[in-house]
């Protein structure tokens, strides 16, 4: 990519378009994607499923293990992207990694229309251990905030409309111009 090292932080509500979008741009932007789903599957394959208290630690510990691959991919140069549910506590260690590191991130926060996430939400199949059966409608709209949940990690930060025609041409000629 360009003469700096970022991280590109894709953060959002369930089911409104972080993965997706993480991926699609590591496929554009050549860098590497680290999804917090995908440790966190690895772990209840290894640990086994149990009940929303046990998907909560599996979920921190998640976390922890993309902010720890955030700091090898910045350490050995290399540019990321880090996809998840980030929430303002993960910041404290993310900006360690990004002051450490001499590195600048960007923030996207993936949103869609409610019906669209819940659409979205019911028609996905994922890991068992999720435990997205017991997830109330309630609870789903809960998770969707009303305006996007930044962290604060300095840096530009953009709301990505994930269920908007041409917000990812839109997105991605801005995103190019700041990682270059």
């Amino acid at each position: 990519m360009g003469k700096f090292k970022d991280i590109t932080i894709i953060l959002g509500s369930p089911a409104s378009g972080k993965t997706t979008l993480a991926r699609r741009l590591a496929t554009d932007f050549e860098l590497d994607c680290l999804c917090k789903d995908d440790i966190k599957e690895a772990l209840f394959d290894v640990l086994g499923s149990g009940d929303r208290e046990w998907s909560r630690l599996l979920s921190e510990a998640s976390f922890a293990a993309l902010t720890r691959l955030a700091r090898t991919q910045l350490a050995v140069g290399q540019s990321c992207i880090l996809e998840g549910n980030s929430r303002a506590s993960h910041a404290r260690g993310l900006g360690a990694v990004l002051a450490e590191q001499g590195a600048r991130a960007v923030q996207i926060c993936c949103c869609a229309e409610p019906q669209e996430i819940a659409r979205r939400f019911a028609s996905r199949k994922r890991h068992p251990g999720h435990l997205d059966e017991v997830l109330s409608r309630a609870e789903l709209d809960r998770a969707a905030p009303e305006s996007p949940a930044f962290m604060d990690l300095g840096g530009p930060r953009w709301v990505y409309r994930s269920d908007a025609a041409q917000a990812y041409s839109e997105l991605s000629k801005v995103l190019n111009n700041w990682l270059l």
